[in-house]
């Protein structure tokens, strides 16, 4: 249970689009470097090496320390540009892009920033200018359209405007965006049919949904708010209603529906040229805020808010990917910025106590958390945190207690509340209550029947404690089916076989956690010991060695550099748990169908066995394919025996696969 502990914050949701984020490092910043290198090449890959840690106020310093040695040296000047808009210092970076307003290797930043910078200047002639680009990606493409079709906008030209959004063809994933785009600048010239086919166009495209969510959700509240400024409450409503069949518990939604059902007087969600070009740069880089891209990604952030400072949505996206590059003190700036009455305040000031937590200010954390509760007692959100902050200190008993305050608070639980009694659960687990701790976990799994990480807790803990065997060994598979790509719960099913020595079983999965999530100390720890345990001891030391370089805390590299001296001890085998799932001796290959259509097999033969095929779908679980196809979810294992090359294994399944299926 080491790996789960530690991890303590990451299990704590707080909406449907957006979590607490993981523990992090106080970001590099926060200690200023020596930025005096005594040459242009030092500086140079000072400033690289700075950029690349994320810390750009260093990088920022380290290329104008090159500069000084090469004033004239382009690319250090483009380095420069991009570090500085990034860093959200735009003031300064404009006299950079002026001068490389004619490289064209730089122009998607730097005559970008002067048409942003036009706009700020009521400037329409002069954005529509800078807008046009040698060099053209279809991102850039798009950002340029857009932002000019705004500036035609802000000049007054509003048939102009809609020429050049007519005109913007390219990969299907333009859709969203031109529509969305269109029909809030139709909204601005007062062209009601045109705003209207265009806003329909945006919520009547639900796959482009899936790409670009925060795309989709702000055209639902711009649109919900335009149909109720035309006193059409009704079908304001009804926007709202359909977006959440696909979108739950986004706060500015709930916040736009009571202000609708009250009555009251809805402001535009763009006002004005300016905050257009700014909700084209928030568009694109939210749809690209995918994990992997974030140093893209605040460019565009920061181009919005240049234009728009208020912006709360691009403030919260911007503290977010902050998060993710282990900028807490950067974090919590942003989350300070976001204003009084936005819908997300609350939720910026829960994740800003977080991140003082992450510092380690922990004193402060909680002061701020329970301010927050002051405000909102019957928020679960503000007990979740604060429990959050109490549990990756481990001081379970003071977790314990916010949870109970929290649990008291509750009228009649609801679905949505399975998180309190999973993380009270785990608190008095980690005491040593079990006797309290299981009824918590049964009591979130009542509310939540298939969350896989109240499975994977509760069923590991059973084989942990040797109790419940067949049981927790079977909940922790259906964790594992239901969240494949999960490393930590994958990495349980393997501990789990551990435990129980299985030991081949345990390498089996323990290797493919450490694919899943290969910088996680802990999980290559496991790998080591399943390694030593069937012989493989030269590459069990080589995990060991591996998890102790990654800096794991204090009690995990304790244990890792005992083993490196004296192994495992000889152990006595523990008590095998029943397990339904017969041996399978099948090569690691999948077992080819028939040919042709493939899409279920001859006649025959599926009458003679009494079965079809179905071809796995991306996203799809062998829990999901039972519940489809067969109607019962629990029917899974049954789709296992009938196909060997799983080798009894959900973990196994592969898009596009071709899977045996039992009678419906």
């Amino acid at each position: 249970m080491r790996h789960i502990t530690a991890r303590w914050l990451a299990a704590l949701g707080v909406s449907a689009t957006l979590a607490f984020g993981t523990a992090v490092p106080a970001f590099a910043g926060a200690v200023p470097l020596d930025t005096s290198a005594r040459s242009f090449s030092g500086a140079y890959l000072a400033g690289r090496v700075a950029e690349t840690d994320n810390d750009l106020e260093s990088a920022v310093a380290y290329y104008k320390r090159a500069l000084q040695f090469d004033p004239s040296n382009v690319e250090m000047k483009q380095s420069l540009l991009v570090a500085l808009i990034a860093a959200g210092s735009f003031e300064e970076a404009l006299p950079y892009a002026e001068e490389l307003k004619a490289v064209p290797e730089i122009e998607r930043f730097s005559r970008v920033a002067l048409a942003i910078d036009a706009f700020r200047k009521n400037d329409y002639a002069g954005a529509e200018q800078w807008l046009k680009l040698t060099l053209e990606s279809d991102l850039d493409r798009l950002l340029a359209g857009l932002m000019t079709a705004w500036a035609r906008s802000g000049a007054g030209d509003h048939e102009g405007a809609q020429l050049v959004v007519d005109g913007l063809s390219g990969p299907a994933w333009y859709d969203i965006f031109v529509a969305y785009h269109k029909a809030l600048l139709a909204e601005r010239a007062g062209n009601r049919e045109a705003a209207t086919a265009a806003y329909d166009a945006v919520l009547g495209n639900t796959g482009a949904a899936g790409g670009a969510p925060e795309t989709y959700l702000r055209a639902v509240e711009a649109y919900a708010g335009y149909l109720a400024r035309q006193g059409d409450s009704k079908g304001a409503l009804g926007v709202l209603d359909q977006s959440e069949e696909m979108f739950t518990g986004r706060l500015q939604i709930a916040a736009l529906r009571k202000k609708i059902e009250a009555g009251e007087e809805i402001a535009p969600l763009i006002g004005s040229a300016m905050d257009g070009a700014s909700e084209v740069a928030l568009d694109l880089g939210s749809a690209l805020n995918r994990g992997g891209g974030e140093s893209f990604v605040r460019l565009y952030l920061r181009m919005a808010l240049a234009l728009r400072p208020d912006s709360d949505a691009a403030l919260l996206q911007l503290a977010s990917v902050s998060e993710a590059m282990n900028r807490p003190e950067e974090a919590i700036e942003l989350y300070r910025r976001i204003p009084d009455s936005s819908p997300v305040k609350e939720v910026a000031e829960l994740q800003l106590g977080l991140n003082l937590a992450d510092m380690d200010r922990h004193e402060e954390a909680v002061k701020h958390l329970e301010a927050v509760l002051d405000l909102n007692p019957d928020d679960t959100r503000g007990y979740l945190a604060l429990g959050g902050v109490y549990g990756s200190q481990e001081n379970y008993r003071a977790a314990a207690d916010i949870y109970e305050r929290a649990v008291a608070r509750l009228a009649e639980p609801k679905q949505s509340d399975w998180n309190l009694f999973y993380q009270r659960g785990i608190a008095y687990e980690r005491l040593k209550e079990w006797a309290k701790a299981e009824p918590n976990f049964r009591k979130a799994l009542e509310l939540a029947p298939n969350q896989p990480q109240v499975m994977n807790y509760l069923g590991y803990s059973w084989v942990d404690m040797n109790m419940n065997l067949d049981e927790g060994l079977e909940m922790i598979r259906k964790a594992v089916d239901l969240r494949p790509s999960d490393g930590y719960i994958v990495d349980s099913l393997g501990w789990a076989y551990y435990r129980l020595a299985r030991y081949e079983d345990a390498v089996r999965e323990l290797e493919r956690a450490v694919a899943l999530m290969p910088n996680d100390p802990v999980l290559n720890d496991h790998l080591g010991d399943a390694y030593w345990r069937v012989g493989r001891k030269l590459e069990a030391t080589f995990q060991w060695s591996h998890a102790r370089d990654m800096k794991p805390d204090a009690k995990v590299l304790a244990e890792v550099e005992k083993k490196l001296k004296e192994g495992l001890p000889d152990e006595k085998l523990p008590a095998v748990a029943d397990d339904p799932t017969p041996a399978v001796t099948a090569p690691d290959t999948q077992v080819p169908l028939p040919d042709g259509d493939r899409t279920e097999l001859p006649a025959e033969e599926r009458t003679a066995s009494n079965m079809t095929t179905h071809r796995v779908l991306p996203g799809q679980s062998l829990w999901s394919i039972a519940a489809q196809v067969l109607g019962d979810g629990n029917r899974y294992r049954e789709i296992l025996d009938l196909n060997p090359e799983l080798r009894g294994e959900p973990g196994r399944l592969l898009p596009g696969q071709f899977l045996r299926l039992p009678q419906h």
